[in-house]
Order: structure tokens, then C-alpha cells, then sequence
């Protein structure tokens, strides 16, 4: 099994990159092939960072030969994808939207289909938007053909996925949501 985890943060050791690591670190464990990728670095590779639709279909002039055409075939590779990012005015950052922007490509050829993903998400509040984020981010990835898990059941039942709070490394239910999850991704059937 491979698991993926993108971090949408434009922080490389920031809370979401901290909550993706320990997903990762514990899918690590159980067996799985893990890697943590930055959207924000492949986004600003592309000779265009946002999506202007330039052809249809896409043409990927905009980001072939970058660190996008290649975070683009890693998706494509993973079992699993954890899409994390902070929250920002209510939703994901705009490198992650950016990135799901740029899937006009993938979308089309269905790259993508039937690929588990998984939302983490964090804030600088208690209730800062994290589950409105998490739903931005399964709203994308079922967009792109992708199959949306939450957490596992240990910690109940509902949970859209992973959220905290600043600072994630002092957030104990979430790094216990990260353990959850993680055992989730493991007991999949791939």
C-alpha cells in the first residue's frame, strides 16, 4: 500500500505538515509505503500557478516538466491520498485549491478514479472552520473520481476527517484523530 500525503500549507514543518507526519509515521509502521509531498512548491513550478484553461482539453503546457506533472503521476500512483491543509477564510489554502484546479487533465483521462482520500485539516481557533475545510477537500477529490474515508471508529463514529487546532503538536484529541485515521487507512482492502 502506498500512502500519499500532500500538504496544502506553504509551511513545510507548519501544524498540517505535522498532523499529515504523524498519519504517515503510524501508516509507516502497519506495513505501508508512505511520502509527504508540498502542493505548494509543485503549484508554484508551473509556468502558471492557477488554472486559466487555456485548451480543452488540457494540453498540460502549463506544468509539464515541473514539480506538478510530477506530484500529478504520484497521486496517480497511491493507494491513499491525505489531502491536508490550514484553514483559510473558512475553506482550504489556495495552493491546495490551485492544485485541484490544475486536475482538469487527470479528471479527464479518470486518473484518479477510485482512489481513497482522506482530509486533514487545521486552525488557529478550536472552531475555526477545520470540518468546513474537510468538506471543501472531500468535495475536490469526489470532483476528481476519488473515494472519501474519514477516520476509524475508535474515537466514534462521523468524523470528517482530521482537525486541530494550534498548535497541532499540543492537540491531543487530534493527534489521536491522526492514529484513527490511520488504522482506518490500513484496515482498507487494497
Amino acid at each position: 500500500m502506498y500512502v500519499l500525503g500532500l500538504n496544502g500549507s506553504h509551511k513545510d514543518n507548519g501544524n498540517t505538515a505535522f498532523l499529515l507526519n504523524e498519519i504517515l509515521k503510524e501508516c509507516e509502521k502497519g506495513g505501508a509505503r508512505v511520502k509527504l509531498e508540498s502542493v505548494h512548491n509543485a503549484v508554484m513550478s508551473a509556468k502558471t500557478p492557477f488554472c486559466v484553461s487555456c485548451s480543452s482539453p488540457c494540453s498540460r503546457a502549463c506544468y509539464k516538466g515541473t514539480a506538478l506533472e510530477f506530484l500529478f503521476d504520484e497521486v496517480s500512483k497511491a493507494d491513499v491520498v491525505i489531502f491536508g491543509s490550514p484553514v483559510y477564510f473558512g475553506s482550504m489554502s489556495a495552493q491546495l485549491k490551485a492544485f485541484f484546479d490544475k486536475t482538469r487533465n487527470a479528471r479527464a483521462n479518470k486518473a484518479w478514479l477510485g482512489k481513497y482520500a482522506a482530509a486533514v485539516t487545521s486552525g488557529g481557533s478550536k472552531y475555526g472552520g477545520q470540518e468546513r475545510t474537510a468538506e471543501h477537500i472531500h468535495a475536490c477529490a469526489m470532483v476528481s473520481g476519488m473515494t472519501v474515508i474519514g477516520n476509524g471508529s475508535e474515537l466514534g463514529m462521523g468524523h470528517f476527517g482530521v482537525a486541530a487546532h494550534s498548535p497541532a503538536n499540543e492537540d491531543e484529541y487530534a493527534i489521536a484523530q491522526c492514529r484513527s485515521m490511520a488504522k482506518n487507512i490500513l484496515s482498507l482492502k487494497i
